[in-house]
């Protein structure tokens, strides 16, 4: 009779992988974030629908990637500690205010923490803004894009940008991207989540799998 050692199984023993598309992109008054919605422990999805487009504040979201939890945790910790900074100075927090506090958070515990955070909003000084975090990198960018998916679409996304593209284009822009990269990379998947945050409104939407453009025929 075949005995396991005693570690248990093989699966329990090996390092956990994380996957996932994120997606960012600022528009002339706006900006458009995007993520699929799969959650994966290596080999086995353990959520088709997490939704990774987080809120900070009224009109700045993050969008996660690496652990799960720990993404989140951050998340939650700067959405607290912005409720607070805006409460100390009765207006709403910039949007640079609070990728600053997501990257000291990163830095801060960059050995205890696997995650990473697009932030993307608006504010009444800077408009539609989108901030790359790492560690302790801090970066404005006029798109961003994250995530094991990323590895996929870099090439896709340097020759399709343009600047000075509308509102419908960001939006188009960032579908079509999560869509390749969702059919190339084995842990993204899902629907697609879609967050469009303007001056007048933030808009979500979701974007089944069928109704993902495709590339290529089936």
């Amino acid at each position: 009779m075949l005995q396991e050692d005693e570690q248990g199984p093989e699966w329990m023993t090996q390092e956990v992988k994380t996957g996932t598309t994120i997606i960012a992109v600022e528009f002339d008054g706006g900006v458009v974030l995007g993520s699929d919605s799969r959650v994966s422990a290596g080999a086995s999805v353990v959520n088709r629908v997490m939704n990774k487009l987080s809120p900070l504040h009224d009109r700045i979201y993050c969008a996660l990637s690496g652990s799960a939890a720990d993404a989140q945790t951050i998340a939650e910790m700067v959405n607290y500690q912005l409720d607070v900074h805006s409460t100390e100075l009765g207006e709403d927090p910039q949007v640079c205010s609070a990728a600053t506090l997501v990257k000291n958070i990163s830095y801060r515990y960059k050995e205890e923490l696997s995650a990473h955070l697009i932030v993307a909003g608006w504010d009444r000084r800077g408009g539609g803004q989108v901030f790359a975090t790492l560690s302790g990198l801090l970066t404005r960018q006029p798109f961003a894009v994250g995530g094991s998916g990323s590895a996929y679409v870099y090439g896709f996304v340097d020759a399709e940008y343009r600047r000075g593209m509308t509102r419908h284009d960001c939006q188009r822009f960032v579908i079509n991207t999560l869509s390749l990269a969702m059919s190339r990379d084995g842990s993204s998947g899902g629907v697609a989540y879609l967050v469009t945050i303007d001056e007048e409104r933030v808009e979500e939407k979701v974007i089944l799998g069928n109704d993902l453009p495709s590339f290529f025929d089936k």
